[in-house]
């Protein structure tokens, strides 16, 4: 899967849809990741868009061989139950499930961000704060991350002079 980037403003309309763009759609490979989406209420209270066939391979991954057997019961629970199947119509737009929609406090102003695998769905005015509260912090990463890689890549210039050496 290509990474899911960008962020896109869009307001949900008075039959409780909201449109998907292309410009996110088109990063999605249908024939890896299915047509279909599950919408998901996340462990941070945010509705979240999965691939279909990414989300079944996260369903699945939690099972009583990798945690406790009672919290893999709660996990199933939880994740089917607040997990609905979804299909985009012809022009792109997403119904949103009341009941999810209510449970994250999603108004009708949305952005919607590509998170690497999945969509999150925010309040437009929620995401405009948490850009703010967390900016100083994601420059601060970003920068170290460079550093990462721009020494990986002096590394491995230098020993590709050596070996021509």
């Amino acid at each position: 899967m290509r990474l899911l980037t960008g962020e896109y403003q869009h307001v949900v309309d008075n039959k409780s849809r909201i449109l998907i763009s292309n410009k996110l759609r088109n990063q999605i490979d249908v024939d890896e990741h299915g047509s279909s989406f599950y919408l998901v209420l996340s462990s941070n209270g945010i509705l979240c868009l999965y691939p279909e066939k990414y989300f079944e391979q996260i369903a699945f991954a939690v099972t009583p061989k990798t945690i406790a057997p009672d919290e893999a019961v709660t996990f199933e629970r939880m994740s089917f139950a607040l997990a609905s199947k979804v299909e985009l119509d012809n022009q792109g737009r997403l119904l949103l499930n009341e009941k999810l929609r209510k449970r994250a406090g999603l108004k009708d102003d949305v952005t919607l961000i590509g998170v690497r695998d999945h969509i999150e769905l925010w309040n437009s005015e929620s995401w405009e704060q948490y850009i703010s509260d967390n900016m100083s912090q994601y420059q601060k990463q970003m920068s170290q991350a460079r550093q990462v890689v721009l020494q990986k890549q002096q590394k491995e210039t230098e020993l590709f002079k050596q070996e021509k050496a």
